[in-house]
């Protein structure tokens, strides 16, 4: 499997060696298999986490 980029819209795609042999040229290019990664997948978005001070945990220990 390779993967190709075209040289005016930048889209990559994963395709066979065969194929990928055929289509390399001037309009596709060979690309690293971790940049087709960073193009195809989409990072996990970030979650925040609050932590609480020790005062804040007394006062929900006491409202129970």
């Amino acid at each position: 499997m390779k993967c190709l980029k075209n040289a005016k819209t930048g889209t990559i795609i994963r395709v066979d060696d065969n194929q990928a042999n055929n289509m390399a040229g001037n309009t596709w290019s060979y690309v690293s298999k971790s940049e087709w990664k960073t193009a195809t997948r989409k990072p996990e978005p970030v979650v925040e986490t609050k932590e609480e001070t020790i005062s804040e945990k007394q006062l929900k220990r006491k409202k129970k």
